[in-house]
């Protein structure tokens, strides 16, 4: 007999309210369950038939709600990427870019690539100075970092696989732009950390800015979003890609020297990208091609590790960081030199992705034996962090999986006057000069010089999971050039380590990227660990939490399992 709901799990739980009385409209009217003035943080819960996690309570709620009202998983998506681009604006956009990765009930996979692309007046040296040197902060700061937006248009991509118009997916996120919502202690921070940068990079102040310190509780209102939002709501993709919205962010290329045009704008276009596949163990891995590296890199790593009693190891324990730490290596030395946009540069994705490569390149493994990337350098390969993610698995069985981003946290800084919306700094993700690192310490050539229309390439690995051809998990992080390997050591924990979802994200994490020649590890790591790997070699450093993964699982009995990272204000919804 099949257990009717797991006994539910919350962890963590966080209760934000107001003073304020909700004045709310058709969407809150008629799911009084969801209150932007009062809700709480769920980290763990059991559903029996749909289930969604994201960085945001109410996005998720709203993602819930949506597909419990009829909506299937791309309804939710929809919804949530909107949502989040209002409650979480740290991360959550319209004025960036991402990867939606699907699997639907029938098993066709689809990977949308709504990732930014350099404007058409964008050149190789535009961040260089006369003497050839990156000028420092222009790539990262301001309306010259920007790439064009891809968010909404990917979102309109999206629409023909879902069954709600897109009118109605985004009236959660107007209502809470034109009514407010409360914020959180996190949330709070965040935005009077970066008040200076606000008013420093933005031509008009807008909602984010505000004499006095914000505090949890506060409501925050953005009627010029909420204005920006129901043009899309009128018009469309037009409604940001032309026309007023168009022209308000051109306007705001002009304050620093920003190069977005209106027909850049105007000819933004979104892909549709063949989804990399392996196996491991058993299992069948789906996950995101460039420009994405992501794909690649998990594919590498685990094909890397494949051959060695990983499970046995133990979790977090020497014998298995120090083999994974030498297939990250690897992998990402692989990433600097082969990988970009394919459109415009061959990437020799068949190659990297092939178990023979992967074997090849661990040849020079001593198990034990710290290497050195002054020796290992990338691989003869020839074919003939912030931003934030969500998981969600629907009735049906349909999955989706979304990273999306700013790229640094509330990217350039800088609020479109009159939209409410900020603009991502992605342009520093293209190797600004070879060999000169990014904000993420990487390291990249030819392959992702900035041309015009190129994407740079990305870090994102939105992630699918099937088992014996059924729908298993949905995964993924934020976390810059940390992405893959959080989620190279989540899908570890679960296959190999046998964790439950939410201790496979729970659990410490560490990086290694080739260059530096440095393992970061979180602050809660093993010390037991930690010395081990300083024995033999290694140089380690601790740092903050790495990235806020999210997962939902398919259990044996069809109940979905959804999870929330402990490290943010990341929450469950289903039903």
């Amino acid at each position: 007999m099949k257990q009717k709901l797991l006994v539910f799990c919350l962890i963590g739980m966080v209760v934000l309210q107001s003073s304020l009385t909700a004045s709310a409209q058709s969407f809150f009217k008629q799911h009084p369950q969801i209150n932007p003035y009062q809700y709480t943080i769920v980290k763990e819960q059991s559903f029996q038939k749909a289930a969604v996690t994201s960085a945001h309570p109410l996005a998720s709620m709203v993602g819930a709600a949506i597909m419990k009202d009829g909506g299937n998983a791309f309804d939710a998506a929809i919804a949530v990427q909107f949502t989040l681009a209002v409650v979480y604006p740290g991360a959550g956009n319209i004025g960036g870019g991402g990867f939606l990765l699907s699997r639907n009930k029938e098993g066709v996979l689809m990977g949308i690539d709504y990732r930014e692309a350099a404007p058409s007046q964008a050149h190789r040296d535009m961040y260089l100075d006369a003497q050839g040197n990156p000028i420092e902060g222009m790539s990262r700061s301001g309306a010259s970092a920007s790439g064009v937006p891809g968010s909404v248009a990917g979102m309109f991509s999206a629409l023909p696989f879902a069954k709600f118009p897109m009118k109605d997916l985004l009236q959660p996120a107007y209502e809470l732009a034109a009514n407010g919502f409360v914020i959180t202690e996190r949330e709070a921070r965040g935005l009077n950390a970066e008040r200076k940068n606000f008013i420093k990079n933005s031509a008009q102040l807008a909602a984010f800015t505000r004499k006095e310190n914000w505090k949890a509780g506060d409501t925050l209102f953005q009627p010029e979003l909420a204005a920006t939002i129901k043009r899309i709501q009128q018009k469309g993709k037009a409604g940001f890609y032309e026309g007023e919205t168009a022209a308000m962010i051109v306007e705001e290329m002009k304050h620093s020297k920003g190069v977005i045009s209106l027909e850049d704008l105007k000819q933004y276009t979104p892909k549709f990208r063949k989804p990399i596949e392996f196996d491991y163990r058993g299992h069948h891995i789906i996950s995101f091609a460039p420009p994405s590296s992501g794909g690649i890199l998990i594919a590498q790593m685990m094909q890397m590790i494949a051959p060695y009693p990983v499970g046995v190891m133990g979790s977090n324990s020497f014998e298995s960081v120090s083999l994974m730490v030498e297939a990250q290596r690897r992998a990402y030395a692989d990433r600097a030199e082969h990988m970009g946009d394919p459109d415009f540069w061959k990437v020799p994705t068949k190659v990297l992705t092939s178990n023979a490569y992967a074997q090849a390149r661990m040849k020079d493994y001593q198990p034990g034996v710290a290497g050195n990337s002054k020796s290992v350098q990338a691989g003869v390969a020839k074919e003939s962090e912030q931003t934030t993610h969500f998981s969600v698995i629907d009735a049906a069985g349909n999955m989706v999986s979304v990273t999306t981003t700013l790229n640094d946290t509330y990217g350039n800084k800088t609020i479109v006057g009159g939209a409410g919306f900020l603009l991502n700094n992605e342009m520093d993700d293209f190797s600004i000069k070879p060999g000169v690192p990014n904000m993420y310490g990487a390291l990249g050539g030819e392959a992702n010089a900035i041309q015009p229309g190129k994407r740079m390439l990305s870090s994102m690995t939105p992630t699918l999971v099937t088992k014996n051809n059924q729908a298993y998990i949905s995964i993924g992080t934020p976390g810059g050039t940390t992405i893959p390997n959080q989620v190279y050591e989540g899908l570890v924990n679960i296959i190999d380590h046998k964790m439950s979802l939410k201790a496979a994200i729970d659990a410490p994490r560490f990086h290694h990227q080739h260059l530096p020649d440095v393992v970061s590890v979180e602050a809660d790591f093993p010390e037991v660990t930690i010395n081990a790997l300083k024995e033999k070699g290694y140089t380690i450093t601790k740092r903050g939490a790495f990235g806020r993964m999210e997962g939902v699982m398919i259990l044996p009995n069809g109940n979905r399992i959804a999870a929330g990272d402990k490290r943010g204000d990341d929450s469950v919804a289903g039903y």
